[in-house]
């Protein structure tokens, strides 16, 4: 009872998100959206990013995890709720993460790395085909066209896939729509306004 009176969920659950890509692809900001979002969404929320950002075209990752009480920021295998993909074989990289009946949302784009292009490893097309199998729920979206076609900015493909997660997630729209004005230039809003939108739609 004392638990209710001061406003604590009975039942802590937490919820793990990866959010994988390349670098330059803007997965910081769409995890510092997330977080914002999650923040003002009144959830204990810690953000680890894994690998190095600043290496534009190396493999990055960040972990998101909220819930009532967050003590680590880490995300262990086989415990990832929610996995956005900003690129097809790094979604496959980090599918071991995925926990039972997860949700994976991925960017049906794929940018080879260097070993595929020296001809040393090839680049796995069928990437999609394998997340159908082992994904219970799997959300593809062009995120180029759909920033292009809805927003008028290729820029604002990390905040259309932020859209898609944002359909699988409890979060008022209203929260979502703000943190993105404080957290894009300001001349880019009404872009990223409605790549976030039209995400939302993409099913």
């Amino acid at each position: 009872m004392l638990l209710l009176k001061l406003g604590v969920r009975f039942l802590a659950k937490v919820t793990n998100v990866l959010l994988v890509g390349v670098g330059g692809q803007g997965t910081l900001l769409a995890a510092r959206i997330l977080s914002g979002v999650l923040q003002q969404g009144g959830y204990d929320v810690k953000m680890s990013e894994v690998h190095g950002m600043s290496q534009r075209g190396g493999s990055v990752v960040t972990f998101v995890r909220y819930g009532d009480r967050i003590y680590s920021p880490l995300v262990e295998k086989g415990t990832a709720d929610l996995i956005l993909s900003f690129e097809k074989m790094e979604a496959l990289r980090w599918l071991p993460y995925l926990k039972p009946g997860g949700t994976v949302v991925v960017n049906d784009f794929a940018l080879l790395p260097a070993p595929v292009l020296m001809g040393k490893a090839e680049y796995p097309y069928n990437a999609l085909e394998i997340l159908k199998e082992q994904a219970e729920t799997l959300i593809v979206l062009d995120a180029a066209k759909v920033a292009m076609e809805e927003a008028g900015n290729i820029r604002t493909q990390n905040v259309a896939l932020l859209g898609a997660l944002a359909s699988h997630m409890d979060i008022d729209t209203e929260i979502w729509q703000q943190v993105i004005r404080e957290s894009v230039p300001p001349k880019t809003v009404e872009a990223n306004l409605k790549a976030f939108a039209a995400g939302g739609q993409q099913h």
